[in-house]
C-alpha cells in the first residue's frame, strides 16, 4: 500500500484530517508520521482550542486525546529511527528536516504538506513527491471514488453538532481546503449521471 507522511499542517485542520484519515481507513493509502509531527500537532491543537475559548487544561486534555486516538487507530503509522537523518537534507527551514527524515525511514512515496516551498525537489530524495493536500486528496479519491464517498458517509454519521450531509461535507472540503478536483469526483460518484 502507498505510504504517505502527513505533515502537521495537514493534520491540524479537523475536517481535512478527518477526511484524509478516513480514506486511509478505507484502505486507499497508509499514513505515516513522526513523534515530532505528533508533538507539533498536539501543541497547535491545544492553542487552537484555547483561541476558541477552551480553558488551557481542557485544551491540553483534548489535544492529548486526539494524539491518543491517532496512535490507537493508526498503530503502525509512527515512524521510528528518523532522528539520525534529521539535518542531512539542507532544507531552507531546518525545522522541516524531521518530516523528510520520517518519509525516508518510513519508505513513503510522498509527503503531504502545505509547506512545499520549504521542501524543494532538489533537496528531497527523488523517490518522494511533495504534494499539497488538495492534490493528494484528488489523486486518492481517483483511486476509488466509491471508497472515498464511503469515507465521507462515515464522517457524516459522526458529525452531530452541527450535522452535515455528504453533499455539505463535499462543499466544505472545497470551500475550506480548495479540494475542487476531489469535490468534483465525489459529486460525480454521489450522483452518477
Amino acid at each position: 500500500m502507498f505510504a504517505v507522511v502527513l505533515d502537521t499542517c495537514v493534520l491540524w485542520p479537523s475536517l481535512q484530517r478527518d477526511f484524509l484519515l478516513t480514506m486511509a481507513i478505507e484502505g486507499l493509502y497508509r499514513p505515516l508520521w513522526s513523534s515530532a509531527i505528533l508533538a507539533e500537532l498536539e501543541e497547535h491543537e491545544a492553542r487552537k482550542l484555547v483561541r476558541r475559548g477552551a480553558r488551557a487544561d481542557q485544551a491540553r486534555a483534548s489535544a492529548e486525546s486526539l494524539i491518543s486516538q491517532l496512535t490507537t487507530h493508526f498503530d503502525d503509522a509512527r515512524v521510528e529511527g528518523w532522528e539520525p537523518l534529521e539535518g542531512s537534507f539542507g532544507l531552507p527551514d531546518p525545522d522541516d528536516e524531521h518530516v523528510v527524515a520520517a518519509a525516508v525511514i518510513g519508505g513513503a512515496g510522498a509527503i503531504v504538506t502545505d509547506n512545499v516551498k520549504d521542501m524543494p525537489a532538489d533537496r528531497v530524495p527523488r523517490q518522494i513527491q511533495v504534494v499539497r493536500p488538495a492534490v493528494f486528496a484528488a489523486e486518492t479519491v481517483e483511486i476509488s471514488p466509491e471508497r472515498a464517498l464511503r469515507a465521507l458517509r462515515t464522517i457524516a454519521l459522526r458529525h452531530r453538532n452541527p450535522r452535515h450531509t455528504v453533499a455539505e461535507l463535499i462543499d466544505l472540503l472545497e470551500e475550506r481546503y480548495a479540494m475542487d478536483d476531489a469535490a468534483a469526483q465525489l459529486r460525480a460518484a454521489l450522483d452518477p449521471a
